[in-house]
């Protein structure tokens, strides 16, 4: 099979000073992209801010004969990301490719966070998803042609002690990817999530160097680049590290209809071996499936 290449495309990459955006705005470059390298700058808390890094990978990719741009916009600032998009449409007037990159944490535990720290998060994450999403989406819809990777993670997708507004933040990233392959699928924009585990600024204190040289950020790259390509499905949850992939979903029991007339809490406690039975279980692919499914036990089928 023809490798996958890029030529011709333009691919914003958020966060991509460093860490995973780095590898990604690289590899795809490397692959014929015209790249936006967008990095605020920050420490990994987002506070302070600066060009250096995002210039730094500008420079590499030109190294490398590709074509890029830094853009040094966070992605919570309304006219910061219209600028970003402005840059790249005034540059080579087109955007194929939205790399959703960016983030920072401040962990705490629920008890002692502060709602400051939590809307903070959840606005890199979350809103710094959707803004730049949005920001792109009729340019794409026009085009008949987009690709958006989000980043989530497995904290949103299974909880992690201390990341309560990390873990919310992720989990609605995958809320919004499922609104936006459908609402994508007539004008070929295709939408899907990467769960990374990788060495980042972010994860270098938590585990020992020896298993933080096996999940380098190169390691996640090759799945998050399938997912800008022409070739990637639309709506999956891409877990990727240390040279692993797999696909995660959120699956629904069969469950059991117990009726409506005199339905009791009761019959719920004693029916909750059935409830939770993971025998049938699926992973729905549109909210339709499931009003199905309810229809379907109604009648007791």
């Amino acid at each position: 099979m023809s490798d996958i290449r890029f030529d011709g495309k333009v691919a914003i990459v958020t966060g991509a000073g460093g860490g995973l955006g780095r590898q990604h705005a690289l590899e795809l470059a490397r692959r014929g992209a015209k790249v936006v390298v967008n990095d605020l700058g920050g420490s990994v808390d987002g506070s302070g801010g600066g060009s250096d890094a995002a210039n730094a990978v500008v420079d590499e990719i030109k190294a490398l004969g590709g074509e890029a741009i830094a853009n040094g916009s966070s992605v919570t600032d309304d006219a910061g990301v219209t600028l970003m998009v402005k840059h790249a449409m005034d540059a080579w007037g087109r955007i194929d490719v939205l790399v959703a990159n960016a983030g920072v944490l401040r962990d705490k535990t629920f008890s002692k966070m502060e709602i400051a720290d939590f809307e903070f998060v959840l606005n890199v994450h979350l809103m710094g998803t959707v803004k730049p999403a949005k920001a792109v989406w009729e340019i794409m819809r026009e085009q008949n042609y987009g690709r958006i990777v989000c980043t989530t993670s497995s904290s949103g997708l299974y909880g992690n002690f201390g990341q309560s507004n990390y873990g919310a933040a992720k989990l609605g990233i995958i809320g919004l990817m499922n609104t936006l392959k459908l609402e994508g699928q007539k004008n070929n924009i295709h939408v899907n999530a990467v769960a990374p585990v990788a060495a980042t600024r972010m994860t270098e204190n938590l585990m020992p160097p020896a298993i933080l040289e096996r999940l380098k950020p190169e390691y996640v790259t090759p799945g998050v680049v399938f997912l800008c390509s022409e070739d990637a499905p639309t709506g999956c949850i891409l877990t990727a590290g240390a040279g692993a992939f797999a696909l995660s979903h959120i699956v629904e029991t069969e469950g059991v209809y117990l009726g409506e007339g005199g339905l009791s809490v009761e019959e719920v406690r004693d029916s909750w071996a059935k409830i939770i039975d993971p025998a049938g279980q699926q992973a729905y692919q549109a909210g339709g499936e499931q009003s199905a499914k309810f229809f379907r036990k109604m009648q007791g089928g």
